[in-house]
């Protein structure tokens, strides 16, 4: 475009199609508008920003994610030397032994204990004596050497934990080990964060139950359970205003 023809564009066509000038006086159209140094200091400035709060947002997911909480990972249980495929499902849900039986702190104790060999031999010595499954529980009281049961339910050892108080003010079991009645083999249905924990303490009576359904593994909370929980709540002397205080579970 010669410089006469340039002249002859209006001020619209120029505001339009604006131009510059080269070193020899030509003109030429401009690729980007002036706004483009706008949009390229807020890039610069904004990407950092971004990036930050994505960080924050993927490791908070990954906090939270089952592959770190390891819920719904399933737990295979040893003896001496190889696997020992305890059954929760088979136990409770089909011969109906009371969590007592083989957690006999529960009521007592901070610790809810796992079961020496000595409650599996009582009845192992009688029925399926030589079933090639039970040879871990067998070799385990000829030897003299506890079975190494895998928690499931491992908290740090910063975390105070007391399952006495718990089942003692209605806190029933599978509220916070899930059906155990239906697991062939036992997993995490909680993440056990301390969120998780808080939600609870802050609203009890959402999660109370009758004290003798305590150790019902397949009880459901009942359309009402608001109603009934506010009921519990002062029936049990639950003291829920310093359910939260940090020194509750960190001492």
């Amino acid at each position: 475009m010669s410089a006469a023809s340039f002249s002859k564009l209006d001020k619209s066509s120029f505001r339009k199609h604006p131009w510059a000038t080269t070193e020899n006086g030509a003109h030429v159209a401009q690729l980007f508008s002036p706004a483009m140094n706008l949009a390229a200091r807020v890039a610069i400035v904004g990407a950092p920003i971004v990036a930050l709060l994505g960080g924050v947002a993927v490791a908070y997911w990954a906090a939270w994610s089952d592959w770190v909480t390891s819920r719904f990972v399933f737990r295979e249980q040893t003896g001496p030397g190889e696997n020992l495929p305890f059954s929760h499902e088979h136990h409770v849900g089909g011969l109906g032994i009371d969590c007592r039986y083989c957690h006999a702190g529960v009521e007592v104790s901070p610790v809810a204990s796992v079961p020496p060999t000595q409650v599996c031999i009582t009845c192992h010595s009688q029925m399926w004596i030589h079933a090639p499954m039970l040879e871990p529980v067998r070799q385990s009281w000829a030897d003299l050497i506890p079975i190494a049961w895998t928690r499931v339910h491992d908290l740090p050892d910063y975390v105070y934990f007391d399952h006495s108080i718990h089942v003692a003010k209605g806190v029933g079991c599978s509220t916070c080990h899930g059906n155990v009645a239906e697991m062939p083999l036992m997993t995490r249905v909680v993440n056990l964060q301390m969120r998780w924990c808080l939600d609870c303490h802050s609203a009890p009576e959402k999660h109370l139950r009758p004290i003798e359904e305590i150790y019902n593994t397949s009880w459901q909370e009942p359309e009402d359970q608001l109603a009934r929980g506010k009921v519990l709540l002062e029936k049990y002397h639950v003291q829920k205003e310093q359910l939260t205080n940090c020194s509750v579970c960190h001492r």
